[in-house]
């Protein structure tokens, strides 16, 4: 699959199903290394990102089924072996999830090899938070030129770590890294997203003593072994917001089952804002444009329990239609606005500035980066040839070919599959006119 052709202006109609949150399986997965005992994880989604995590635990030895259709997924780990470096760089492909990998490998092997990183070019994701994590926890970190080697013949021990930022990934590093380190580990300016609490539920059922506190302190009492875990995933949070701005683009209606209330309050607050409507019951959340004119909002998105960035990209294009001018300040990642050139070139209003609009200064606010949106509207979308720049992003551009007037041809789509479970699929159930090529 590479292009889709889709003949927008009609409403999407109907009902779709939520698998577990691609940001918490994936990590999941890995946590499986931990166990000495088969782990077994519920509702995970068939996304690319899944497949390249199970290809590289299957390389270390790890004997995984997964039943497609329910989601159930079984991994062995008591055959945990070293891989070999050319097969890690084949297998990574362009996912960030191998970085993770590095804790619990050093733990039952004493050494991990991690290739050249890729993923979304939406900012920069430094790995240095990760590498400089591990070296805290006794990590020997050696750079070639195919990758990063790391060793800890001696076994990790705790350590007092203070992020200057609360990155997800940094503090998912901590925790795998922490639960079988030997002492107290610390870590200060923790992310607390609701996918980090899940990856610390499945961490305690395995064993581990974890305290999170209200302060972004999260504690961890390192133990000398874990077993395997059975855990029901959390809903993807980003997935149900993605959908939603669908229904509000397209005047549609669209029941998203498997979305909770609680993961999606900051969301819920700001779609009710723009003049979008839901339900909420307890097999879902059903999203709908309640035929009045959309209201004018402004953004500013933030760490857990802040709007996710994830969130805005969709939503830019439901605000493409409302009336007014809608402000989007991004102090996430720096560099998240390349979507908007498509939606400008579809009849969009979007300026980029690199000043902090709409709220307080960030920390991009000195760095010359493009990273707040003005957007103008209504104005009516056209169709366009379209190339799909990242994953959400990507999304955004199916979202607004299906909103504007006449026939779009979006290239690049399988960057989709990272993250959105048969998309393709749903599309067809909620009434999308397209058709796929490649």
């Amino acid at each position: 699959m590479s292009l889709i052709k889709i003949e927008g202006g009609k409403p999407l109609r109907g009902r779709v199903e939520l698998k577990g949150a691609k940001n918490l399986v994936t990590k999941a997965m890995v946590a499986s290394l931990l166990g000495e005992t088969p782990s077994t994880l519920l509702d995970v989604p068939h996304i690319s990102d899944v497949d390249v995590v199970q290809r590289l635990l299957n390389l270390h030895g790890v004997n995984i089924t997964h039943d497609e259709k329910t989601g159930d997924m079984v991994l062995d780990p008591s055959k945990v072996e070293q891989a070999h470096m050319v097969d890690i760089d084949a297998h990574a492909g362009s996912s960030r999830i191998p970085i993770l990998f590095c804790g619990p490998l050093l733990h039952r092997l004493g050494e991990a090899f991690i290739p050249g990183l890729g993923g979304c070019e939406i900012g920069d994701r430094p790995v240095d938070f990760h590498f400089d994590v591990l070296r805290q926890f006794g990590a020997v970190i050696e750079k070639l030129p195919t990758g990063t080697r790391l060793s800890a013949p001696d076994g990790l021990v705790a350590a007092k770590i203070n992020l200057p930022y609360p990155s997800v990934g940094a503090t998912e590093q901590v925790l795998l890294s922490a639960t079988t380190a030997k002492g107290l580990t610390e870590l200060r300016g923790a992310a607390i997203e609701p996918e980090i609490i899940d990856l610390i539920a499945i961490l305690q059922k395995m064993g581990a003593i974890i305290s999170v506190d209200t302060d972004r302190v999260i504690r961890i009492e390192g133990v000398k072994q874990l077993k395997g875990f059975t855990h029901k995933a959390l809903f993807d949070r980003n997935e149900a917001a993605s959908w939603a701005a669908a229904a509000l683009a397209t005047k549609g209606d669209i029941f998203v089952g498997g979305a909770k209330q609680v993961e999606m309050m900051t969301f819920l607050n700001t779609f009710r804002k723009v003049g979008g409507e839901f339900d909420i019951e307890p097999a879902g959340i059903r999203f709908f444009h309640p035929g009045s004119e959309l209201q004018p909002v402004v953004i500013e998105t933030d760490v857990h329990p802040g709007f996710m960035t994830d969130w805005q990209q969709p939503l830019v294009v439901a605000l493409t239609q409302a009336k007014g001018i809608s402000i989007v300040h991004e102090t996430v990642y720096e560099n998240r606005f390349g979507f908007t050139e498509a939606l400008n070139k579809m009849g969009a209003n979007i300026q980029i500035y690199r000043e902090c609009l709409g709220g307080n200064p960030c920390r991009f606010g000195q760095r010359n980066f493009n990273h707040s949106a003005v957007i103008s509207g209504p104005t009516p979308l056209r169709g366009a040839d379209i190339r799909v720049p990242d994953l959400r992003g990507g999304f955004s551009h199916i979202v607004a070919a299906l909103a504007a007037e006449g026939t779009s041809n979006v290239s690049n789509v399988q960057l989709i599959s990272r993250g959105y479970e048969r998309f393709i699929d749903k599309l067809q159930v909620l009434g999308a006119d397209f058709s796929v090529e490649g």
